[in-house]
């Protein structure tokens, strides 16, 4: 194929350390918009046949060929030649090599600007259901884990310091509910990145008769962003919702990585994994390193703050496109697959975790059970301040011998877990994402 030219060149030729400095890394994260950069040139086609900007035999031509490259992709066999700009540049250059000029017809009626938007909203989708994916595998074992520890005890601290008993049931618990509301913060985004800006071209419309709900419905998209200019200050601010929602699921992965690798400490020993999972010391013999779980407590810590990154490229800029936008995908593309592999990874490692029976009959955790005993004499009838005191005062006089069980019946309490309760709440979340929808239009558009 012969050297494409860029689709936005006139006749003068730009200077190439300019080129290699404005272009950065879009050739290579391109490449993963690929797939989405055809499905919205198919639908901005059947739409363009629908108002009279392509005949119907122009419009099969197209698909036809926009197909064959979808293949291609799918087969691992696209690439973006050399010297090519980006993804839209290569689709369109292969188009017209291989259909002739009504390859050029493909960009009537849009501007790279609302095509990279349409692309980064198709692939943030795709993403959001791979993340929510994930989750939901982890999920899934915390809440079957938290069934089946539910009656096995462990301390419970506030401050660091011994406080009252708690359970593994309680602690795998926490965690699947806290995955809950970070899903919550996900579906936000979701919806964010769930609405079309197809048409709104460089960010002030077409006068082309162009149908934006028609390419809303084919796109599989919930809604429009109808005001165009809205549409292009959309971008960064899009991303910056999705680093928030990914950073407060990397929150909760960093938080349980701190507990582990706490719990698992000689001091603690309330769990363990096998010693293949666990690394070594160069010259201590006798260490079991977590270094998964440190390395997932860091990558997530760092994913913490990537929405503040982005919100420091985009917060004083101007209404309208600036390249400025281009540095956010260097730095949200790579995150999303760091998430995803410590969801992965956290997941691997607790299929193999093992805990620790019959912790709360060591006589250093005997004061866990001090409130239990006020609670004890206050249901006899003695006051709680007059039970307090005097379960203090046989804790300083050496004299405190607990019962050791707890009695705990409420709600989302060590008797009363509410598992089936969380389970149903996060079927009600996915449900409301419409994962299904999606899937059904960008099919169908496939297939047209």
């Amino acid at each position: 194929m012969k050297k494409m030219n860029k689709i936005w060149q006139k006749a003068t030729d730009n200077d190439s350390l300019v080129d290699q400095f404005t272009v950065g890394q879009d050739r290579e994260l391109d490449l993963v918009l690929a797939r989405f950069d055809v499905l919205g040139s198919m639908a901005h086609i059947t739409m363009l046949e629908s108002v009279g900007l392509l005949t119907s035999s122009e419009l099969e031509a197209l698909l036809d060929g926009l197909k064959t490259i979808l293949s291609e992709i799918e087969d691992n066999n696209f690439t973006i030649d050399d010297g090519v700009e980006d993804v839209h540049s290569q689709v369109e250059g292969l188009l017209t090599a291989r259909l002739g000029n009504v390859g050029k017809k493909i960009h009537s009626g849009r501007s790279r600007n609302d095509q990279v938007l349409v692309d980064l909203k198709l692939y943030f989708r795709h993403e959001i259901y791979e993340i929510f994916s994930d989750v939901e595998l982890l999920f899934n074992q915390l809440i079957s884990l938290a069934d089946q520890h539910k009656a096995k005890l462990m301390p419970g601290y506030t401050h660091l310091q011994l406080a009252m008993p708690s359970s593994f049931g309680l602690w795998f618990g926490a965690y699947a509910e806290s995955l809950l509301d970070d899903m919550e913060m996900m579906l936000a985004a979701w919806r964010v990145c769930n609405k079309n800006p197809l048409g709104s071209a460089a960010g002030y419309g077409s006068s082309f008769p162009l149908n934006r709900k028609m390419t809303t419905e084919l796109l599989g998209f919930e809604d429009l962003n109808y005001n165009v200019v809205y549409a292009q200050m959309g971008r960064g601010k899009t991303e910056r919702i999705l680093a928030q929602a990914m950073g407060s699921i990397a929150q909760t992965l960093a938080k349980m990585s701190m507990d582990v690798t706490l719990f698992l400490n000689q001091h603690f020993s309330f769990i363990s994994f096998p010693d293949h999972l666990t690394t070594g010391s160069s010259i201590m013999p006798h260490k079991k390193n977590p270094d998964v779980f440190e390395l997932i407590r860091a990558r997530c810590n760092q994913l913490s703050g990537l929405s503040n990154n982005i919100q420091m490229v985009t917060q004083n800029l101007p209404s309208g496109y600036h390249r400025d936008l281009q540095q956010i995908k260097e730095m949200l593309f790579p995150a999303i697959g760091e998430l995803k592999s410590c969801l992965k990874m956290m997941h691997y490692m607790l299929e193999n975790i093992t805990v620790k029976e019959g912790l709360l009959t060591e006589d250093k955790f005997k004061y866990l059970f001090s409130v239990e005993e006020v609670n004890r004499l206050v249901l006899s009838g003695i006051p709680f301040r007059e039970a307090y005191v005097q379960v203090g005062l046989a804790i300083e006089k050496g004299e405190f011998n607990p019962e050791r069980q707890v009695k705990h019946s409420h709600e989302g309490s060590i008797g009363n877990l509410c598992l089936p309760e969380i389970e149903n709440a996060f079927q009600q979340l996915k449900s409301d994402f419409g994962f299904e929808k999606v899937e059904e239009a960008l099919k169908t558009l496939a297939e047209k």
